[in-house]
């Protein structure tokens, strides 16, 4: 084949891969704008959290609705939710993918929704934020707490910005993925089951009613 035939220098071998770095390497402004507008947006979603969120009198009903509203508009719950799912999600009738996606929201919406009711003050400071390949970037926080007397709790978050506007794809929290961790929880259950939706379902509804029960 023509393919072996050709030979390469390592001193050829070298330059040619590093113009090839340089090539697809991130142009410098592109990156700095996507990391402004990924950093921009994580910082204006804070705000706009803890504005709707965390007011004490507010019913528990309309906590639920704002952080429902907030979620499926600022995280890819779909993308996450069929990534979480793996190779089940192709396997799954278009009915069983429509009530693991409702099921899914309704566990993260009842897992979280009443942490932002005792919420004492914590801020989040952004440290930085980093263009990564395609339309990713990366911002890097800290949740910092009241008087600043522990340790600053570590969350990154991991933004893709498409056609729309830009949506959140996985919280990464002191190094543990949020989305990796729940794909191997759920992944045991559908294999402890074998590979069928229906047990999965029936933990998810176990553990969402159970979360409410104990708000």
């Amino acid at each position: 084949m023509e393919v072996k035939r050709f030979r390469l220098g390592k001193a050829t071998a070298a330059v040619t891969a590093f113009i090839l770095a340089i090539c697809l390497a991130i142009p410098p402004a592109a990156s700095a704008g996507r990391e402004d507008a990924a950093r921009q947006f994580i910082a204006s979603l804070a705000d706009r959290a803890i504005q709707a969120l965390t007011t004490a009198d507010i019913p528990r009903a309309e906590r639920i609705r704002r952080f429902r509203t907030l979620f499926n508009d600022h995280f890819a719950v779909e993308d996450i939710g069929k990534w979480v799912l793996g190779r089940y999600w192709s396997r799954a009738t278009p009915a069983e993918q429509t009530e693991y996606l409702r099921l899914f929201e309704d566990y993260i919406v009842a897992s979280y929704v009443d942490r932002f009711a005792t919420y004492t003050g914590e801020r989040l400071r952004i440290t930085r934020a980093l263009a990564e390949e395609g339309e990713r970037a990366t911002v890097f926080s800290e949740i910092v707490l009241p008087g600043g007397g522990k340790t600053p709790v570590r969350i990154d978050w991991r933004v893709e910005s498409g056609a729309g506007q830009p949506k959140i794809t996985d919280l990464v929290v002191e190094g543990v993925s949020m989305s990796t961790t729940l794909r191997s929880e759920f992944g045991s259950i559908m294999r402890r089951d074998g590979g069928k939706l229906d047990g999965l379902f029936a933990v998810l509804r176990e553990k969402t009613a159970a979360i409410k029960a104990a708000q």
